[in-house]
């Protein structure tokens, strides 16, 4: 086995605070464990550089420290690929190869460095289960291999072995059971090798899809199938997605890319392992071609899509990017997320039950592309009287309701004498556009605030000419669990949402 190849991660890292989104959180630092496939490059798990500010390699056999950087990552798959840039990093190192999907009952050995020591540990178990699993760092369900072997913390990242080669990468355990580990197989990290050659920033498609299982013989028999005819019930197209003007809520799907969906929505992947359906989508990449069978009101069809990145109304896991704000007259507006909802301890009972009922049961339209939210209010002497209508969603500004926070903020800049903007609660708030514009240096310098906006919001017009907002350098993204790999099994809430 090539543990020579198997190194440890040191990264430093700055997450976003979307309790004041204007600043980032005080920078901290974690380990994790990584596999070198190439010359100087090295496959980890994408949570383990998320949002690194800063990354260093140590080999297992070498106490010295190497600066490596993040060329390549896929936030869905939990996957990353860094690039050392010391030229004699590579020696006495054997390259393993990567090997094929194991099999139920097959051996293998996760190795890595987990805390509580220095050497490279290894642990040896039995490969128990192959199935769609959910990813807690992007909330996707994937395709994962369950092992029986621990995964701790700073094993994340760790090459899984069988005969000497790479089948895995260690991503995350149980929560509620001992000595139970998850891997990243090698189908995916095939898909995300090939992926970020196209792209850095790779990530995976998504139908854009909610469905129910057609279990009930009335069911089925309610929508025209016959005896020998099997699938799921679409009951949601979100807008803008891969299914969006292909699919429509009514259509039974009874096949994708050729496989038989069965009634309780899975599908024979491989002809061996049953399991989800969209199972198929980790192993496709955006922009390529998949085709279906449906059922539409008794007749069959054979359709095909273009397939896209996730849309979601109200985003699971948003990585490498600052949270938007806008703040007028001391109201600061955002776009509700998952970050946002996790600023609140156990947010799956505590955050807003607005909020929650948006994040759950929330869809795209054309006309509402995302929820913004009036998340809280600094007080100055110009909003006084509206202290208590944060932590709501707006529904209207001057009457109209916003797209996304880019209108809102369009909306809020085109307005000439006041603003008037109502919020879920049914409140009305009202100010005057000259007056807060008086007061908005003192309002941002009171709550030592440098703009009023962010980045990404500030294309306007500055002495006749347009700005607009830089874009960031390639570099890893945001987390708010351990670096050891988010653990499975945490109440998380219910799992819903388009597929």
């Amino acid at each position: 086995m090539p543990h020579s190849a198997v190194v440890r991660i040191y990264a430093t890292e700055q997450n976003p605070d979307y309790d004041s989104p204007w600043q980032a959180r005080s920078p901290s630092s974690s380990t994790g464990s990584g596999v070198v496939i190439g010359p100087r490059q090295i496959l980890t798990s994408a949570h383990v550089v998320a949002d690194a500010t800063f990354i260093q390699v140590q080999k297992s056999a070498d106490p010295s420290k190497v600066v490596a950087k993040v060329v390549g990552i896929c936030h869905d798959a939990d996957l990353a690929l860094l690039q050392v840039e010391d030229e004699v990093f590579m020696e006495g190192i054997k390259v393993p190869k990567l090997g094929a999907m194991p099999s139920r009952r097959d051996r293998v050995a996760v190795v890595g460095f987990p805390v509580g020591g220095d050497e490279v540990s290894i642990t040896e178990g039995v490969v128990s289960r192959i199935e769609v699993l959910r990813y807690s760092h992007s909330q996707r369900y994937l395709l994962a291999v369950t092992v029986d072997a621990a995964i701790n913390h700073g094993n994340s990242g760790g090459p899984v072995f069988r005969s000497g080669k790479v089948v895995g990468i260690a991503f995350q355990g149980l929560n509620d059971a001992d000595g139970i580990g998850e891997m990243v197989p090698a189908p995916i990290i095939k898909n995300f090798l090939k992926g970020i050659k196209a792209t850095p920033r790779m990530q995976l498609p998504a139908l854009g899809v909610a469905t129910q299982n057609l279990e009930n013989p009335m069911l089925r028999e309610r929508l025209k199938m016959r005896k020998e005819d099997s699938g799921v019930l679409v009951l949601r197209v979100e807008y803008g997605s891969s299914a969006w003007g292909i699919l429509e809520e009514g259509d039974t799907l009874l096949k994708i890319d050729g496989s038989v969906v069965a009634n309780n929505s899975t599908i024979a992947y491989g002809g061996l392992h049953r399991t989800r359906f969209d199972v198929i989508l980790g192993e496709k990449r955006v922009g390529d071609k998949l085709s279906l069978q449906i059922l539409r009101q008794g007749k069959r069809k054979n359709v095909s899509m273009v397939l896209k990145e996730k849309v979601e109304f109200v985003p699971r896991a948003r990585y490498d990017v600052t949270p938007s704000y806008f703040i007028f007259g001391g109201l600061v507006f955002q776009t509700l997320c998952r970050d946002y909802l996790c600023t609140w301890d156990t947010w799956w009972e505590k955050a807003p039950k607005e909020f929650l009922h948006t994040y759950y049961s929330g869809s795209r339209t054309a006309k509402r592309l995302e929820t913004v939210i009036l998340s809280q209010i600094l007080a100055d002497e110009i909003n006084v009287g509206y202290e208590g209508l944060f932590s709501e969603s707006i529904l209207s500004v001057n009457g109209k309701l916003p797209r996304d926070i880019q209108h809102l903020v369009a909306l809020i800049d085109a307005s000439k004498e006041r603003v008037e903007i109502r919020t879920s609660s049914n409140s009305l708030i009202v100010l005057d556009v000259n007056k807060v514009r008086a007061r908005t240096t003192a309002i941002l310098e009171r709550y030592h605030i440098e703009r009023d906006r962010s980045v990404d919001l500030m294309a306007m017009v500055s002495n006749g000419k347009t700005i607009k907002p830089k874009k960031r350098a390639l570099k890893s993204a945001a987390k708010r669990d351990d670096k050891a790999g988010p653990k499975n099994g945490a109440k998380a809430g219910p799992k819903l949402g388009p597929i």
